[in-house]
């Protein structure tokens, strides 16, 4: 499956696309009966909310399963998708990689438990010789602003920011009078079940907590272009998948 012209240009100017009913409905139900089997044991490796917030607390909240492509068949089935390839091989002008290094996560928005997810860009995590780094995420069930739905801010990923919009942990700062009138420019459309959204690493992004009684369950991975080395003995030279179309 290929992007039109008007996706591509679409992409590349506002740093994100959402694709409507990309993935199967029935893939979606396995992907999420799966998930919250490894949710309910709280299955190494995890991120917690606890641990992303500084919170010394004994208590468990799970932000995020790590390392899913290893986990379950039908984890990697979704993570190396053909009907996907050529539009991530569009948006990245060269063959994608999938780096396992980075997102290959279950991410979760547990009910009143969760916390806000700050305004980032996902690059400041990752080590590569240049951003062409795109990210793809599922829509398990509905997402919406009330229950933590993603929110992106259009053209964030052609801008250099000085230093000083971002806190020490790389958060945009909310206060930074400059900052305040790059978020007003924040959009979001509400996902169902198959959707996905392809965003750049750069590109600006948040979710509030989950004010509602249901849990957000969502699936992320990233590609990079193949051209787009890892850095040698970084978080991010880590084991990849050739995804060849």
């Amino acid at each position: 499956m290929e992007l039109t012209k008007e996706q591509v240009n679409k992409f590349n100017e506002d740093g994100f696309l959402i694709i409507k009913n990309f993935a199967q409905k029935d893939l979606c139900d396995k992907i999420l009966e799966k998930a919250k089997i490894h949710l309910e044991k709280k299955q190494a490796p995890i991120e917690s909310e606890q641990e992303y917030m500084s919170l010394n607390e004994n208590k468990i909240t799970v932000r995020r399963l790590r390392q899913v492509y290893d986990r379950e068949e039908i984890f990697k089935e979704w993570m190396t998708n053909l009907d996907i390839r050529p539009m991530l091989k569009q948006v990245l002008n060269d063959t994608p990689v999938l780096t396992l290094a980075h997102h290959n996560s279950i991410m979760t928005k547990l009910p009143h438990e969760s916390t806000r997810t700050f305004w980032h860009q996902d690059r400041r995590y990752w080590n590569f010789e240049n951003d062409d780094l795109v990210s793809v995420w599922l829509a398990l069930d509905e997402e919406f602003l009330e229950n933590g739905l993603l929110e992106f801010i259009p053209g964030t990923h052609k801008i250099n920011f000085e230093k000083s919009s971002f806190d020490e942990d790389s958060n945009f700062v909310d206060e930074n009078e400059y900052n305040q009138e790059i978020i007003k420019n924040r959009v979001h459309q509400n996902l169902e079940k198959g959707d996905i959204v392809l965003f750049h690493c750069k590109t600006l992004h948040h979710a509030s907590k989950n004010s509602t009684d249901k849990a957000k369950i969502s699936f992320v991975y990233t590609v990079r272009a193949k051209s787009n080395k890892p850095l040698e003995n970084t978080r991010s030279d880590f084991k990849e998948i050739i995804l060849e179309c």
